[in-house]
C-alpha cells in the first residue's frame, strides 16, 4: 500500500520479543512483497502462526478455459449464472467469466459468510456491484459498500461477511497473478498520491478495528481455504490451524486489505472526450483497471458524449456495468450485471444513431468497470454458461445463422 497504518499493540523496534501488559507474549509475522525487498507489514500474534495440524485437498471445481475462437465481442449475462442458486458465499462459489495468464475474472452472488480465505497467487480487486457487509482478515474490519473497489493483498487470511439487510452481496472478482495497486503515474516516488490524482489517502478506507476471538475460539482449530499453483497451474488446499488466526495482538505496516469507492474518484473535465486511461483506477501485472464515474459533460462544439471507435491493439477490454445500459451501447440488451469482452484485433464503439445521437446528449449513462488485459482472455465455464449469441451482431443488425458458442 502507500502509506502506514497501525492498529493495536506493537513494540518499539521489529524482531524484539514483545510481551502484552499482562505478559502474554506474542509471535511476529512479516507479510512483505518482492522478498522482503517491497511493502510490507509486521503483526504480532498470541499464538504461533505457523502451527499447522492438518491439509486437505480443495475441489475449485471447473477451471478450463476456451479460446475465443472464431474471435467475437461478447456480452456475458453473469446474473443469469445465479438465477436459481441457493445459499452462496463469496469464496467457494465464484464462477470463473474470464481468464488469462496474468488475470482471472469471477462473478458471484453471496448471502453467506464465507469461510476464511487466502489467495496465495495474487493479490484480488473486488468491485461490489451490489450489497453491503464487511471484510474480517487478521488486519481487522474495512466496512464494504455498493461500488467499492475491494484490494485484498497475496495470503492475507479474511473473510467475507455481507449484510443480510443490504440484499446479496454481488461482485466481479478480479484476482491478478501479482500486485493490484494505485497506478504508478499518480503517485510521488515515495509512494504519495500527487496533486491532481483522481483519488487520494483520504478516500483509502483501511482497518478500522481488530477483531476479538474469545478464549474458546482462540484455541480451537481452525481451516482456511487457501488457493495457490501447482505444476497444472491452480490448485486448492484447505489448511488447519491449531488456533484461530484472527489471534492479532497488533499490526503496523504499509500492506493491508483496504476499499475505495469509485464515487469518491474525481474525473477530468474536457472540452472533447477524455480517453480511458484519464479513468484508470489500479494497475497489475498484465491489466489495468478503470472506474468510468459520471463526470461533467464534454463542452466543445459538436463534441461526442460517448466513446470514438477504436481499436485497442494491444489489450482485450472488459467491461462490467453496475448501472445499468450506457448509452454508447443503447439497444445491445446490456443490462446492470452484465460483462462485455471487446477483444483486441476488432474495431469496436457505440451503435450508429447511438454516435451521431450523443453530440445532443445532456444526461449520458456511462457508468462501467473496466479491466484491460495485455494477453487475450479465454472463456471459463461461466461464460459458457451465460453467454448471449447474438450480441456479436448487434452493430450491424444482422449475422451469421450460428449456434451459440
Amino acid at each position: 500500500m502507500v502509506y502506514y497504518r497501525r492498529l493495536g499493540a506493537v513494540p518499539p523496534k521489529r524482531h524484539t520479543l514483545f510481551d502484552l501488559e499482562d505478559g502474554t507474549p506474542t509471535f511476529e509475522e512479516f507479510i512483505g512483497e518482492e522478498g522482503f525487498s517491497s511493502t510490507g507489514s509486521h503483526i504480532y500474534h498470541k499464538r504461533v502462526p505457523a502451527n499447522l495440524v492438518d491439509s486437505r485437498i480443495w475441489e475449485l471445481g471447473d477451471q478450463s478455459l476456451t479460446p475465443n475462437v472464431p474471435l467475437r465481442p461478447r456480452h456475458l449475462r453473469a446474473p443469469q449464472l445465479f438465477a436459481r442458486t441457493g445459499a452462496a458465499d463469496m469464496v467457494r462459489d465464484r464462477r470463473l467469466l474470464l481468464a488469462n495468464a496474468d488475470v482471472r475474472l469471477s462473478y458471484v452472488v453471496a448471502t453467506e459468510t464465507s469461510p476464511l480465505y487466502s489467495n496465495g497467487i495474487g493479490d484480488e480487486l473486488v468491485f461490489i456491484e451490489a450489497g453491503a457487509g464487511r471484510i474480517e482478515s487478521v488486519f481487522g474490519t474495512v466496512e464494504i459498500r455498493q461500488g467499492d473497489n475491494v484490494v485484498i493483498p497475496r495470503v492475507t487470511i479474511h473473510r467475507w461477511v455481507p449484510d443480510p439487510d443490504a440484499g446479496p452481496l454481488r461482485a466481479l472478482v478480479v484476482e491478478g497473478a501479482g500486485h493490484i495497486q494505485p497506478p504508478r503515474k499518480h503517485r510521488s516516488d515515495f509512494g504519495q498520491f500527487l496533486e491532481g490524482a483522481p483519488y487520494n489517502e483520504r478516500d483509502i478506507r483501511g482497518p478500522e478495528r481488530l477483531i476479538c476471538v474469545d478464549d474458546d475460539a482462540l484455541d480451537r482449530d481452525t481451516e482456511v481455504y487457501v488457493r495457490h499453483r501447482s505444476s497444472q497451474g491452480q490448485a486448492g488446499s484447505v489448511v488447519t490451524y491449531d488456533h484461530h488466526p484472527f489471534d492479532v495482538a497488533g499490526w503496523d505496516g504499509h500492506l493491508y486489505p483496504y476499499a475505495v469507492n469509485y464515487r469518491d474518484y474525481s474525473p477530468v473535465l474536457g472540452e472533447f472526450l477524455q480517453p480511458p486511461p484519464t479513468y484508470q483506477a489500479f494497475q497489475g501485472e498484465g491489466f489495468v483497471v478503470c472506474n468510468f464515474v459520471p463526470r461533467p459533460l464534454e463542452y466543445g462544439e459538436r463534441a461526442l458524449k460517448v466513446p470514438y471507435y477504436h481499436s485497442n491493439v494491444d489489450s482485450d477490454e472488459v467491461m462490467f456495468y453496475f448501472a445499468g445500459e450506457t448509452a454508447a451501447r443503447k439497444g445491445s440488451g446490456i443490462a446492470t450485471g452484465s460483462v462485455s469482452l471487446h477483444p483486441a484485433a476488432y474495431t469496436h464503439g457505440p451503435r450508429r444513431q447511438n454516435y451521431l445521437d450523443s453530440v445532443n446528449m445532456t444526461h449520458p449513462n456511462e457508468m462501467a468497470f473496466m479491466v484491460d488485459t495485455f494477453r487475450p482472455l479465454e472463456l471459463g465455464e461461466g461464460a459458457m454458461d451465460c453467454d448471449e449469441p447474438s450480441y456479436p451482431w448487434t452493430w450491424s443488425g444482422r449475422g451469421p445463422d450460428l449456434p451459440a458458442t
